[in-house]
């Protein structure tokens, strides 16, 4: 799956009427360059966050004031997140609108409407992690939210079993945020690509 997903990223060739603008303007292939963008610059942010509930938000007005660059990092990892989810959304309203759900490629919609809730998760987890009150209300808003769906208050208890904010809840969401999400965000864009290229639908030189 590995080999199959480094020639999805990397095609030996490419034929000169799918490098032109269509309506699809490769949005699958956008978003995932959003992820790598992400992946980097939080790979950067680690190097000055801490996950405590006295240290979060100082560590963030270090990095924005006193660290070469930090303030840019950071809004480039911002940025990315939403330019992320709004392409994920449209890739999304594009393969409905275009019926690629349908036989024989049911199963690659599946993985791709859990890898948009996954994209929804990174981001409500990230919010957090500044530790201020803009991330204390949306955090909370968005806990209450929860509360609201089936087995809602178990997943509450799981993402907050202290409170909003405190240290358990924290370094969940940290936890969440750096490395469970990610990593099965990339495992199933790399089903999600290997599915692509088996059934050979839409570029037919795969």
């Amino acid at each position: 799956m590995i080999s199959v997903f480094v020639k999805h990223l990397f095609p030996r060739f490419v034929l000169e009427r799918n490098l032109r603008l269509t309506y699809t303007f490769c949005l699958g292939g956008l978003a995932f360059t959003s992820f790598l963008v992400l992946t980097v610059t939080g790979l950067l942010l680690l190097f000055y966050y801490r996950p405590s509930p006295g240290a979060a938000y100082e560590s963030i007005l270090y990095l924005e004031s006193s660290v070469w660059g930090g303030a840019y990092i950071r809004s480039l990892h911002r940025l990315s997140s939403h330019t992320l989810l709004v392409l994920v959304a449209l890739h999304t309203l594009r393969v409905i609108w275009t019926g690629a759900y349908r036989p024989p490629r049911e199963f690659n919609w599946i993985v791709g409407v859990i890898l948009l809730f996954l994209v929804v998760a990174q981001a409500y987890t990230g919010v957090l992690l500044p530790l201020d009150q803009t991330a204390w209300w949306a955090t909370q808003t968005g806990t209450e939210l929860i509360r609201t769906l089936p087995f809602g208050e178990g997943l509450r208890t799981l993402l907050v079993p202290d409170m909003v904010g405190g240290p358990l809840s924290l370094i969940r969401f940290y936890a969440f945020h750096i490395a469970i999400l990610p990593i099965a965000t990339l495992s199933l864009s790399m089903l999600h690509f290997f599915t692509i290229r088996k059934q050979r639908g839409l570029l037919p030189y795969l």
